[in-house]
């Protein structure tokens, strides 16, 4: 039991829970099950890998601005976060272990229910948030169940979270094809719900092909706004040197300081705005040139391996559709989630922690679907549900994890919200004593889906019923 507990902790640690690796591996199997040339396999996965790195040096670049931008807002709006008894870290050391393996278990439950289920054609690839919807996973099922042991909580967590990462790409589908009309891969990110949201509150609310952001019509002067990167400079340069301006000068200090101790708190502020535009733009090419790769050689898995499955990628992997967007749903984000902070803290409901980065990945993303459906308008209302759904969340969740890892509240998605609550709402129906009704309701509940799903798809292809699933999908996908 203890060589298989390494092997997974290894796989987890190393292999999901490294992206670029994943990534890398991913391409490399596709491009050998092609039997493409030596030369063209290792530069395809190498191509690849160093895409997805790029993209990571891209968010460090801009992600290290949040943090600064977070604490100057958090102290111009006069508020500290909540206290924890307990915290992440100690949860992580208690529980890591279990996580891993709940990880890896169900990623093979995952494989083998896209292998199973002809209407599963989405492989989840997004290795960071495996791992923190495992996190969230565990952490719920320890506050549902505190004596369940390790065993208990690896099998009932793979079983869910197989279904979440199978079923998750499968709801976005709809919206995804009015981002990617090609279908050439599926999105796995934990802020589907506030997408889906997104797109039903957005349709009566305009259309795309008139006020689509990237077709937006400006006035000359105002044209330089059309390039993403200047008008995310500016945009973020403004609302950096606001908080600047209203924090205490001692927090300005120490944030400036750690960029360089002689700078002046006005030109830190000024060069966060850059260093997060130049960040976005290093960002979009890691995309572009991961997505490059990746997708052609998934071929080969889609052909050899598991018959007409696409990867399902992380939420960056949208952005380059409607940059402009992006740059709308984070603004919109933020913007209501300080109200509701100022809100909260007048009310003296909640104190809440403005996560910065959450509200760019999930805001910009949620936009991105919105202006798909209904142009600018669409993009500014996804905004403005995911500053909503974060602050809400936040402040409704915080207890839930009380006796686990509060910061998962602040650290959260959309998604992860729902996860809380849905197994908070089972606590007075299985008392913490019948937790294993959790995997075999969602298994058995996906298994359903799946097989309508696959029965309406054969039927509106018009395929004969003794027809090999496989090869019915590999045709039909």
């Amino acid at each position: 039991m203890d060589f298989v507990n390494d092997v997974f902790t290894f796989l987890a640690n190393n292999v999901f829970g490294q992206v670029p690796i994943l990534i890398g591996l991913i391409t490399l199997v596709g491009l050998l099950l092609q039997r493409k040339r030596f030369e063209d396999t290792l530069a395809g996965a190498l191509r690849a890998t160093i895409g997805v790195v790029i993209l990571f040096i891209g968010i460090e670049v801009f992600t290290g601005g949040l943090t600064s931008f977070q604490t100057v807002l958090a102290d111009a709006m006069g508020t500290t976060p909540p206290k924890a008894e307990r915290t992440l870290a100690d949860f992580l050391q208690t529980q890591g272990g279990t996580i891993a393996l709940v990880l890896t278990t169900a990623f093979l439950v995952h494989v083998a229910m896209v292998r199973l289920f002809p209407a599963a054609r989405y492989l989840y690839l997004t290795g960071h948030l495996m791992f923190w919807i495992s996190a969230v996973t565990v952490a719920s099922l320890v506050t549902l169940a505190p004596r369940a042991n390790q065993l208990t909580l690896v099998l009932c967590g793979a079983g869910f979270v197989a279904v979440y990462w199978t079923l998750q790409p499968l709801w976005m589908r709809p919206l995804m094809h009015r981002v990617m009309p090609d279908d050439r891969f599926g999105y796995a990110h934990t802020s589907s719900l506030a997408c889906v949201l997104t797109g039903y509150v957005a349709r009566p609310l305009g259309d795309r092909d008139r006020h689509d952001t990237e077709k937006v019509q400006l006035p000359r002067q105002l044209s330089f706004f059309k390039d993403v990167n200047v008008s995310t400079a500016l945009i973020i340069s403004v609302i950096m040197l606001i908080g600047v301006a209203l924090a205490d000068d001692a927090v300005v200090a120490k944030q400036a300081a750690e960029l360089d101790p002689k700078i002046s708190p006005w030109v830190w502020g000024l060069l966060v705005g850059l260093r997060f535009a130049g960040g976005i733009a290093i960002l979009l090419y890691g995309v572009r040139m991961f997505l490059a790769e990746i997708v052609p050689a998934f071929k080969g898995i889609s052909d050899k391996v598991i018959p007409g499955t696409r990867p399902a990628l992380d939420a960056p992997t949208v952005f380059p559709v409607a940059p402009t967007a992006v740059m709308i749903g984070f603004v919109s984000a933020t913007g209501v989630f300080l109200a509701l902070l100022g809100l909260f803290a007048t009310a003296g409901w909640f104190t809440l922690a403005p996560p910065m980065i959450m509200l760019f990945f999930v805001g910009g993303a949620v936009a991105v679907f919105g202006n798909a459906v209904a142009g600018w308008r669409g993009a500014v209302i996804g905004g403005a549900l995911t500053g909503l759904v974060l602050a809400v969340g936040q402040a409704i969740t915080w207890d839930v994890y009380a006796r686990t890892a509060p910061e998962l509240a602040t650290l959260a998605d959309p998604d992860w919200y729902a996860i809380a609550w849905l197994f908070k709402a089972l606590d007075p129906v299985l008392g913490g004593n019948a937790i294993w009704a959790i995997p075999v309701v969602a298994l058995g509940a996906a298994a359903v889906t799946l097989l309508l799903l696959g029965r309406r798809e054969s039927r509106r292809l018009g395929e004969p019923e003794g027809r090999p699933a496989a090869e019915a999908r590999s045709e039909g996908a």
